[in-house]
């Protein structure tokens, strides 16, 4: 099966190395970037549509129409946010744009990435943990082919990449402790990529991947 996809978040960090391995990869045939920023890449499968508001997506939604599957990358963080306003950015946001693409694209795969410790119970104390978790939850009862939440722990950047965040640039050495003492807590931005992508063409028998699931999926990758 030949992939269509639709990438948000593409400029940052994840988005730009799901990006990436997508235009990398043979079974993805055509890819539209949705976003507020340029993810300044230029290559024959990648169009880009450029909007304002995520939450008004009435004007672009007949060009939102013809994919198959959506990585969903777009996300931001908790510090200094207030519940409403996390929840506003997180949950609203990516329901809304969800929404929108499964009244245009019947057939698609939703992937989205959330994060380590998200809680599905969405009764917790951590408030961004919560919100992820009914994030999910809402996803997986929205009538998509299928949807997989991604929850990556450490992520090792994919080298070379424009929007690595300053912390990962100096991460190296850490990296190996990390992969020594706790394997199962990160993996690399390549692996989301490659994973992403063949839970669409392959699927998964869960909908929650943890790092594991994601190792297990890219595999050597």
């Amino acid at each position: 099966m030949k992939i269509h996809a639709i990438i948000t978040g593409a400029s940052g960090m994840v988005g730009e190395g799901v990006l990436y391995e997508c235009l990398l990869d043979d079974d993805v045939e055509s890819v539209l970037v949705v976003g507020r920023k340029t993810c300044d890449m230029a290559h024959p499968k990648l169009k880009e549509l450029l909007i304002p508001d995520f939450f008004n997506l009435n004007s672009i939604e007949s060009q939102l129409k013809g994919y198959n599957a959506c990585f969903f990358c777009l996300g931001v963080s908790s510090v200094g946010l207030k519940e409403e306003a996390y929840f506003k950015l997180t949950h609203t946001l990516t329901l809304n744009f969800a929404r929108t693409l499964i009244q245009q694209n019947p057939d698609m795969t939703f992937c989205y990435i959330s994060g380590a410790g998200t809680d599905s119970s969405e009764k917790g104390k951590i408030m961004w943990a919560r919100v992820k978790g009914k994030t999910e939850n809402d996803l997986m009862q929205l009538p998509f082919k299928r949807v997989y939440n991604f929850r990556p722990g450490v992520i090792e950047p994919t080298k070379g990449m424009k929007n690595t965040l300053s912390l990962y640039k100096y991460f190296g050495w850490l990296a190996f402790i990390f992969r020594w003492f706790i394997p199962n807590s990160i993996c690399t931005l390549k692996q989301i990529g490659i994973a992403m992508i063949r839970c669409v063409s392959k699927g998964y028998d869960r909908q929650i991947l943890e790092v594991k699931d994601i190792k297990a999926i890219a595999g050597n990758s």
